[in-house]
């Protein structure tokens, strides 16, 4: 299905029928992208806000999209350099450091009883863990695990540096970015193990 998206989105881009083609690609790929920003923003207001702001990013750029990626990984792209701006503003600057000064303490296992991981099914536990990662992080599973994408497309959606990186950047980048993920799904199966979820031998 996707692959029809992409082929019907290039062609009627290469007609010249840009808002076709924006229309097109932003209808099916919408949700994801909805889905996407609200795992990094954790607020569905500010998932809305940043999805509109991805739009019309797309809408002014699409005349220069030249497909040296798909148009899906493109979205993805934008998507989360419109986060990572939306989360520089003061004003969420100061509410995300609101937030953390309000944050509980965390309880003493010794005295808390049945652990808070074990009291939840499967999807609860993977939710909460994935909840203490960063927002790369984040964006790094979800990108990789949930989406499907090539690394070299995960590579594009988090390349940080201005500019049109080239392909032996992106190829460089991809390299470093399986080895952070190696890293990270060590990391995890780790708490994992520490809060009891399987045991040495499993």
């Amino acid at each position: 299905m996707s692959e029809d998206v992409e082929a019907a989105v290039r062609q009627a881009h290469q007609s010249g029928d840009l808002e076709g083609a924006v229309r097109l690609g932003l209808s099916h790929y919408r949700a994801e992208l909805y889905s996407f920003l609200h795992a990094r923003l954790q607020s569905d207001a500010d998932a809305h806000e940043v999805l509109a702001q991805t739009s019309e990013d797309v809408w002014r750029g699409i005349g220069t999209f030249r497909f040296e990626c798909s148009f899906r990984t493109w979205l993805y792209t934008l998507a989360r350099h419109a986060a990572i701006r939306f989360e520089r503003t003061p004003a969420n600057r100061a509410r995300q450091r609101e937030a953390l000064s309000r944050a509980p303490e965390p309880v003493d296992r010794e005295r808390s009883g049945t652990r808070p991981y074990l009291r939840t099914d499967v999807k609860d536990r993977l939710s909460a863990l994935r909840a203490t990662l960063t927002p790369d992080e984040q964006s790094l599973l979800m990108l990789r695990v949930d989406r499907g994408l090539s690394w070299e497309e995960v590579s594009r959606v988090l390349y940080d540096d201005d500019g049109e990186p080239d392909d032996a950047s992106i190829r460089r980048h991809a390299v470093n970015l399986r080895q952070r993920f190696r890293k990270l799904t060590e990391r995890l199966r780790e708490r994992a193990r520490a809060e009891g979820w399987f045991d040495e031998e499993s």
